[in-house]
């Protein structure tokens, strides 16, 4: 396993941008697939965005699709999700996550796929 510390969130308004980073530790970052799950009070976790090991394949909920980019640097050992045209609806606390694996792709959009979790990071979409 390795170690995942989320950071970005916060308050916006409908229709704003936020970016959050996803920090990981370890020296095998670009052998590790990384995906962005939320998950909202009541609510179980739901699946945002998956990204591989090289950060040339992507996958996205439908919910999101077309309004979030997942993005990493794997200089920097790093994973990112912008978001844009933010709703109410995506209210929820982010969490990254790490499976060391090369491939993505829908098969990774289920949470037990990965074995490292990041605490999580507030976002608030005020209407």
């Amino acid at each position: 396993q390795v170690q995942l510390v989320e950071s970005g969130g916060g308050l916006v308004q409908a229709g704003g941008s936020l970016r959050l980073s996803c920090a990981i530790s370890g020296r095998t970052f670009n052998s590790y697939a990384m995906g962005w799950f939320r998950q909202a009070p009541g609510k179980e976790r739901e699946f945002v965005a998956t990204i591989n090991s090289s950060g040339g394949r992507t996958y996205y909920a439908d919910s999101v699709k077309g309004r979030f980019t997942i993005s990493r640097d794997n200089t920097k050992n790093t994973m990112y999700l912008q978001m844009s045209a933010l709703k109410p609806e995506d209210t929820a606390v982010y969490y990254c996550a790490a499976t060391p694996t090369v491939y993505n792709g829908p098969y990774y959009s289920t949470a037990r796929r990965y074995d490292s979790w990041g605490q999580g990071t507030q976002v608030t979409v005020s209407s």
